[in-house]
């Protein structure tokens, strides 16, 4: 089966810091991204994507886009929505798949042309959860990755290592060629707990789930709990209800919690979030376009793509950080424009491709072409 995943043709500003950025069907909600729980769901063999606002994105293991000419079969699912893993049966007179009354994904038959979204009466019916914004990648985590977590560790394990302790039912510990040092305590009371394939746990590190951990990520100490981590990322400290896209850093001590951490994002040792106003009423985010609500009490920091932050960094209940920003202040505002350089510079483009050539290769990943070419758009887009 080919999947071509449809993302939102405008993101609104509901989706900082990831409008223009990365598409919608690239971030993690729960376990996974949105185009891998889609492509477990119905067993794609193949996937491309479909990203009016991010065309030729590229970044590592990011699906390719779809052929502007596309014809059937195949199924076309949009990227606002994030299906509960589960088997979903096709059958055959099915033209679209259905989820409280809205159509989520549409059914192309052998040889017929994708001619954009319509409305279907009728279709498959299935359980997931919408997207409207990038606070909804705090919901998931909250929704989804529990059933999440016990779905993959449902698929197999390793024997928990000796010297660790396991406080709950072990059978919720899903090791897989992880390397677990002695003193490492999961708790799984609350929740399932996955470590991919050559993860890395320090001695002292307390787990607590639900938690996944994607392959190759090290979690160099303190608490991890009820966090959703992707590959190859660096994770120290009190760290809660947080998700990291993949590839980032924060390997020191400080508080995150309640956050979502783009790609490539560095946090320098003691940046703490704050997650909960002194009122414990509605976070809102002060955005150029104006306050956005959330529907939340707990939200910290939103960190786009390629952001870091200095030593020492407090950053206030609701903060949005963009793309490529660089945070030198120890008190920033709640809002920090793309690719800023403290408060009142910006980043040149040549400054911004320099560093990353320089980090992506730490993490074993080639600056292409495509990904060059790519973060250039990205910083056109955003650096006026």
């Amino acid at each position: 089966m080919r999947l071509v995943m449809l993302d939102p043709t405008d993101p609104g500003p509901e989706w900082q810091p990831f409008t223009g950025v990365r598409p919608v069907g690239e971030l993690r909600v729960g376990a996974l991204k949105v185009w891998e729980r889609w492509a477990r769901v119905l067993g794609a063999s193949s996937v491309r994507m479909i990203a009016p606002a991010n065309q030729h994105f590229a970044d590592v293991d990011s699906v390719e886009p779809a052929p502007l000419d596309l014809v059937g079969p195949a199924v076309v699912a949009t990227s606002a929505f994030a299906p509960v893993l589960e088997d979903l049966p096709l059958p055959a007179d099915s033209r679209a798949i259905v989820a409280g009354g809205h159509t989520v994904g549409w059914f192309l038959r052998d040889g017929e042309r994708w001619s954009g979204p319509l409305p279907e009466r009728d279709g498959l019916e299935i359980r997931g959860l919408r997207l409207g914004g990038a606070i909804d990648l705090l919901n998931g985590c909250e929704r989804l990755l529990e059933r999440d977590c016990a779905v993959l560790a449902a698929e197999g394990s390793d024997a928990v290592p000796a010297g660790a302790v396991v406080l709950g039912d072990p059978q919720a510990v899903a090791v897989r060629t992880a390397s677990v040092e002695p003193h490492v305590v999961f708790d799984v009371r609350k929740g399932p707990i996955v470590l991919e394939p050559d993860v890395v746990v320090r001695a002292g590190t307390r787990l607590e789930g639900p938690l996944y951990v994607a392959p190759h990520t090290v979690l160099l100490g303190g608490t991890i709990r009820h966090c959703s981590i992707g590959p190859q990322c660096r994770v120290h400290g009190e760290v809660a209800n947080s998700v990291f896209l993949g590839y980032g850093n924060k390997s020191h001590d400080g508080f995150v919690g309640h956050s979502v951490i783009g790609q490539w994002v560095n946090l320098g040792a003691g940046t703490i979030t704050s997650n909960l106003k002194n009122t414990y009423g509605e976070v809102r985010l002060d955005l150029p376009t104006g306050r956005l609500a959330t529907g939340r009490a707990n939200v910290g920091t939103l960190f786009g793509d390629h952001a870091k932050t200095a030593i020492g960094t407090l950053l206030s209940t609701g903060t949005v950080v963009g793309v490529g920003a660089n945070s030198v202040a120890t008190q920033p505002p709640k809002y920090l424009r793309p690719f800023a350089w403290g408060l009142h510079d910006r980043q040149s483009l040549d400054g911004f491709l320099t560093v990353a050539r320089r980090v992506m290769p730490r993490r074993g990943v080639e600056v292409t072409d495509a990904i060059a070419n790519s973060l250039k758009a990205i910083y056109q887009r955003h650096a006026r």
